[in-house]
């Protein structure tokens, strides 16, 4: 069933492109990269999280303190941010429906579905740690909700918190009372997992993806509340200004600062020293609080900024093509790091760890940054981008 709107109070300028919301967004892809880019360079990749792949935090020397640093700013928070800024793009397509008076959810839902398949070929072809399919299912239960009264969402997004909360406390409590573990931290994935991506062929890796799509799957079904949560919450910000150029966007990511790395940051600090019993607090919990602080640091930096430079640039370009900005950097690193391209991660190993993996995601980075900028300037947007659209247009 699909209802008729009428289009809600907006403030003006919401119907155009918001400047803020691309920059975050390229900061957010580019940040959930801090996190995948040990993934891919780790003995067993994207097989080394099954076998209880999480690094407890350590300084005793720099380049154990150096790695910490960048895992702890990493893990959970970006990919939080970049999906409350999904929540956020809904939200503008739904206001879009209503100044148009089209039907809600319409045509949405094939874009949902399309961004699934999507999602199925990056899974089976590229990463089998995926987030798109997540997010196209949270899209179709959201943009359901989207049709129901404000309080209607207000209360089941607190609902979706609590329930949140409530799985990560039972598990966390569950975690530290198993016996201790091995593998993972500090310990070694089977030998033949390893030398599937330091030597081993596509297909086989394609079809160890298939063979554990299971367990490959369970975040996003691990998560579902919060994704809930956290896309109404991007309706929330959006519907409340918080990214435009006003005095009440700047006062709502002041706040959002203040409060999101005040409390974050020193309880991922808690987190991450507490041991790996503590890392699903810190991933599901702790990172969505941060990542709100983050949104609010770089809404803090761009407000200043009087002239873009490349850098900012590169950012909003990214943004921009965020869906493409994703996948082309699961595929470079995949390129660089298995054995069926560069080979990098084995032959690397342990002796230029972990600055060369550092380099990887400033480098990758850099070339989305590059990459992006030059596409824009003849394309209006990026390549999966324009696919989608093709194909929704048929």
């Amino acid at each position: 069933m699909t209802e008729t709107l009428s289009p809600p109070a907006a403030a003006p300028g919401r119907a155009g492109r918001l400047p803020l919301l691309d920059v975050v967004r390229g900061v957010a892809i580019l940040g959930t990269l801090m996190t995948n880019v040990w993934i891919f360079t780790s003995p067993g990749s994207e097989g080394w999280v099954l076998n209880g792949g999480t690094e407890p935090a350590s300084f005793a020397s720099l380049p154990d303190a150096a790695e910490s640093i960048m895992r702890l700013l990493a893990n959970g928070k970006f990919l939080s941010l970049l999906t409350v800024l999904f929540g956020v793009g809904l939200a503008i397509q739904y206001a879009s429906a209503a100044r148009r008076g089209a039907p809600w959810p319409g045509r949405y839902r094939w874009r949902a579905l399309f961004l699934f398949a999507e999602g199925t070929a990056h899974f089976l072809l590229v990463f089998a740690w995926d987030v798109l399919m997540g997010y196209a299912v949270t899209a179709l239960v959201v943009a359901w909700l989207l049709t129901r009264s404000v309080a209607a969402q207000r209360r089941v997004m607190w609902c979706a918190a609590s329930l949140h909360l409530t799985l990560i406390a039972l598990l966390t409590v569950a975690l530290a009372a198993a016996p201790a573990r091995t593998g993972g931290a500090g310990g070694t994935v089977p030998d033949e997992l390893a030398d599937l991506y330091a030597h081993g062929g596509y297909l086989e890796q394609v079809a160890f993806r298939l063979d554990n799509t299971v367990a490959f799957r369970v975040e996003p079904v691990l998560t579902f509340f919060l994704l809930v949560f956290l896309f109404l919450l991007g309706v929330r910000l959006f519907r409340a200004g918080a990214f435009g150029d006003d005095a009440t966007g700047r006062r709502i990511r002041s706040r959002l600062l203040v409060r999101g790395l005040g409390l974050g940051l020193p309880l991922s600090v808690a987190a991450a020293l507490g041991g790996p019993d503590l890392f699903l607090l810190d991933r599901y919990v702790v990172g969505p609080l941060t990542a709100l602080g983050y949104l609010g640091l770089v809404g803090a930096l761009v407000d200043r900024v009087r002239r873009p430079g490349p850098v900012m640039n590169g950012l909003t370009a990214v943004g921009r093509t965020a869906l493409s900005g994703y996948v082309l950097q699961n595929v470079l690193c995949v390129f660089v790091a298995y054995g069926i391209g560069l080979g990098l991660a084995h032959r690397l190993g342990e002796t230029w760890h972990p600055w060369w993996v550092m380099g990887l995601w400033a480098a990758v980075s850099a070339v989305l940054m590059a990459g992006a900028t030059l596409w824009l300037r003849r394309f209006g947007t990026g390549p999966l981008e324009s696919v989608q659209k093709w194909a929704l247009r048929r």
